[in-house]
């Protein structure tokens, strides 16, 4: 009987150990299932926060420009082209996503940014310290100034012989900051244009007497050669550089940086420069 007992006794203890066993096993499944689980959540929650991410989850860099040339525009064979265009779609290979170029009203670009209308704005866009604070802006790549463009005839020695003249430039561009910060263009009577070319368009016409724009333009679309022929650069003021801008806080534009690198060390930069005349930043 005693033995009967010590087997039973036995039997249950064993079964005991087996459950014990089995419970563990169990708590360790679930243990590395909950940390697996809170791994994949983890990295889910990073590529959420990265912009980058973003972009080559949906295959794509949706960059805001408007037609400025030689940065983005239309060329007489109807091929949508510029520095900007190119070195963007050299940038967006190395990146892994399409380039998608939409035209944009130049005053509300940042509000398209923010809302993810475009995923950046790259148009010849002049490096300010409010822009670099409000958005994620890349290293400049190229120079440029603001220049006075009046007729070949028109008398000028300083932006003082403009005060009582009609001067327009580009809303919300550098043109219009220059024309507000400086002294003798802001005795000048100042009209807002939706476009740079529209701006010279009034200066040939005789509707304006002179335009404060981008040094980048006027080179490629005044003088000898050009539609403009007549109209040249009588001043040169601000130098300034160009960047293109991200979102705040978006990782896209240190990616951006090292393809620019990459492009300058392989020599696609300066290819380009010469190709539309520009001046590489240092």
């Amino acid at each position: 009987m005693k033995k009967l007992i010590s087997f039973a006794v036995a039997g249950m203890f064993a079964l005991s150990l087996a459950a014990c066993g089995s419970s563990s096993s169990a708590a360790a499944s679930v243990t590395k299932s909950s940390a697996e689980s809170t791994a994949a959540s983890t990295a889910d929650s990073a590529a959420a926060d990265s912009d980058l991410a973003y972009l080559q989850n949906k295959g794509k860099m949706t960059i805001g420009y408007t037609v400025y040339e030689p940065m983005n525009y239309t060329d007489e064979s109807g091929t949508f082209t510029g520095f900007d265009t190119e070195l963007a779609t050299a940038v967006c290979e190395k990146l892994g996503v399409e380039p998608d170029f939409v035209e944009i009203n130049w005053d509300t670009k940042e509000t398209e940014l923010a809302a993810k209308s475009i995923d950046c704005i790259w148009n010849g866009l002049t490096l300010t310290d409010d822009r670099e604070t409000n958005m994620a802006c890349t290293k400049p790549y190229v120079k440029n100034a603001q220049v006075v463009v009046m007729k070949a005839d028109a008398d000028y020695t300083s932006t003082a012989d403009l005060a009582g003249k009609t001067v327009v430039a580009e809303s919300g561009s550098a043109g219009e900051t220059t024309i507000e910060e400086d002294e003798g263009l802001q005795q000048a009577d100042f009209v807002a244009k939706s476009v740079q070319t529209d701006c010279l368009m009034e200066v040939a016409a005789g509707t304006a007497d002179a335009a404060v724009l981008d040094l980048t333009l006027a080179s490629a679309m005044i003088g000898e050669g050009t539609d403009y022929a007549n109209l040249v650069i009588k001043d040169e003021l601000n130098v300034e550089e160009y960047g293109a801008a991200f979102r705040k806080g978006s990782d896209v534009a240190a990616a951006v940086d090292t393809a620019f690198d990459e492009l300058k060390a392989d020599g696609t930069m300066q290819t380009l420069a010469d190709k539309y005349g520009l001046t590489l930043a240092d």
